[in-house]
């Protein structure tokens, strides 16, 4: 009740600052508004482009896609606290001021919005609302829900945080609204904006946006709900004169005639369901049922197909292990190090990854921000200052974790291990590696909810027992894994670590000493070193792609050479079980691929598969 109150309360703000804001447009005098922003480069595509390269503009409309969920939803309003939102409702019936490229880097385009421009002082952001933008209602959307979009956003906690670079938002007419910001435009604004709803201000201000429901809300996307029960499965039609079909970002996409989720609980019936022909496609995860699950005769036919796509806007680590370097004895150096020696990932690869993996020597490896090589000029600029705090390796030699490719390769790293505990502190007293100083043993409790993580534990155990370390797996209920975490109560954990590109925006959430000890962030190691709060802060400052460049290639050289997490296998392309039915476009761009929203029905595929159920 609060906080619907709170939202009529914005509502209102939002009408006094209309009147104060019509009456004076000057600030838009001497704006040069474009159809999109490019932060390091220049925009690729002109003002007058008429689709994206990777779409087809021609694509037959019709047909339906059925997609699963594992989301146990019980809500369709967007902020009900505790509350699971319905699979879908935020990309198919919601819309953003601006959509990001999928084939380039630092590229964004009006959506909602068909106009941006930024002050000289770069401290506002100017966005001109596109005339024909309506919501399915028939209201006009205009600049007046964006301001209360954002005015809601700041009012909840979650929002103040990932928005808290918004000094305040100005209402300037019906098409036009200005965010003030506190410190000059950096790329994290502008990828921010891709991700803030745009919602219906005259809907919310009559209805409570924290309460459960399940009322369909009004929306201005392409699709809007056609059937839905709770907990079980939504469907969405398309919109036949949806505003945006033909605005040029659009112009491709949303080609189904039905879109439908349905929910299922376990993966493993994810998989069966997805056999049965009852679901169109499933990115596996687990490399175990994508080497041999699948081979059935419909893969044998045709009819199903295992394909790998592109997707490398998201970078970075897929797992690692996690030490809590909050702890004492993980602040030693030279312990982690010894428990990194200690991780064979060669042989976990073969023989549990079935060779699929690649080791992460980097955390974005694959990319121009991975530490390659010694420090360039650019990095040791950034570096020197700190160059007494930080392990002499990292200006001489360049990082990689050693391979094993023998039992003598792994023994060798063991005795080195053996070797840094030693000078640590630690010595092995009848098979036990104890503290010199207090006598008390070494041993490695690992945080998890998931049974599998033993798959990779065991094996490291058995590396661990040979040094002396007693390594155990407690399995905890979800709300009690929350509340460890929040309360840093673990010794390690394994974690995904993959982040998206450009990394700038999570950098302070994964590296900054100030998330250390906040709780529930992404540093869960607690990792915490001047020099990485100071590379942080330049590559968030970072106005040309070269000082981002080497503001992250040394956060990873310095993140690296700290051994604060055991990296284990890179993130790489997903791999996709999907029922060839459809057609794609001609090529995936490289970054951010439109799947399936760019895919469509093709019926004459379909015709020719035989699915018995």
């Amino acid at each position: 009740m609060m906080k619907w109150m709170s939202v009529c309360l914005i509502a209102a703000a939002v009408l006094v600052l209309a009147r104060a804001a019509f009456a004076d447009a000057s600030v838009l005098a001497g704006l040069e508004f474009k159809h999109g922003i490019a932060f390091f480069n220049e925009l690729k595509y002109p003002a007058d482009f008429e689709h994206l390269e990777y779409l087809n503009p021609d694509a037959p409309k019709g047909g339906a896609m059925v997609i699963s969920s594992q989301s146990n939803f019980n809500t369709l309003t967007p902020s009900a606290e505790g509350a699971t939102l319905a699979p879908g409702l935020n990309w198919l019936t919601i819309e953003t001021l601006l959509l990001r490229a999928g084939d380039e880097v630092s590229s964004f385009y009006g959506r909602l919005a068909d106009g941006i421009a930024v002050t000289p002082d770069q401290l506002a952001i100017v966005f001109r609302i596109h005339p024909q933008a309506r919501w399915n209602d028939g209201v006009p959307l205009t600049a007046k829900d964006a301001v209360f979009s954002i005015q809601t956003a700041l009012a909840e906690l979650q929002g103040a945080i990932w928005y808290g670079f918004i000094d305040s938002v100005q209402l300037i007419d019906e098409r036009h609204l200005a965010v003030h910001l506190k410190e000059p435009m950096t790329l994290n604004n502008i990828i921010m904006f891709t991700y803030l709803p745009i919602y219906p201000e005259h809907y919310w201000t009559v209805h409570d946006p924290d309460a459960v429901s399940m009322d369909v809300p009004v929306g201005s996307g392409p699709y809007r709900i056609s059937a839905i029960e709770q907990n079980k499965f939504v469907e969405y039609e398309r919109i036949p004169d949806y505003w945006g079909r033909d605005i040029p970002v659009n112009r491709g996409l949303y080609n189904f005639d039905r879109i439908r989720f349905d929910v299922y609980r376990d993966a493993t019936v994810v998989r069966e369901a997805l056999k049965k022909g009852l679901i169109d496609h499933w990115t596996e995860q687990d490399v175990r049922y994508w080497h041999d699950a699948y081979d059935i005769p419909a893969l044998e036919k045709g009819w199903l197909r295992k394909i790998r796509r592109n997707f490398h806007i998201e970078i970075g680590v897929r797992r690692a292990v996690a030490l809590n370097n909050r702890l004492p004895r993980f602040q030693d150096r030279r312990v982690r190090k010894a428990l990194t020696l200690a991780m064979d990932f060669e042989w976990q690869n073969r023989a549990i990854h079935f060779g699929y993996q690649t080791r992460a020597h980097s955390y974005w490896p694959d990319t121009q921000l991975a530490a390659t090589g010694l420090p360039s000029e650019d990095e040791l600029k950034l570096l020197e200052p700190f160059r007494d705090q930080l392990p002499p390796e990292l200006f001489t030699e360049a990082f990689r974790f050693r391979e094993i490719n023998s039992p003598q390769d792994f023994r060798n790293n063991l005795i080195e291990a053996r070797q840094l505990l030693l000078e640590a502190g630690w010595e092995v007293i009848d098979g036990v590696l104890r503290e010199q100083a207090s006598g008390g043993a070494f041993e490695i409790e690992f945080l998890s909810t998931n049974p599998e993580d033993s798959r990779i534990l065991l094996p490291y155990f058995q590396a661990l027992e040979v040094l002396g370390i007693r390594g155990s797996i407690r399995l905890a209920e979800t709300s009690q894994y929350t509340n460890r975490l929040r309360n840093f109560d673990f010794d390690a954990l394994l974690r995904n670590h993959d982040i998206l590109l450009p990394p700038v925006i999570e950098l302070k959430s994964f590296f900054d000493s100030s998330t250390a000890l906040e709780p529930l962030t992404n540093n869960m190691a607690g990792i915490s070193h001047p020099a990485l709060d100071h590379l942080v802060v330049q590559a968030n400052l970072a106005t040309t792609l070269a000082e981002m460049v080497a503001a992250c290639r040394a956060i990873d050289r310095v993140v690296l050479w700290g051994y604060y997490q055991i990296p284990l296998y890179a993130v790489d392309q997903p791999r996709t079980v999907i029922w060839d039915k459809f057609g794609q476009p001609d090529f995936e761009p490289r970054y951010l691929p439109a799947f399936p929203a760019g895919w469509w029905y093709d019926p004459v595929k379909a015709a020719r598969i035989e699915i018995s159920r």
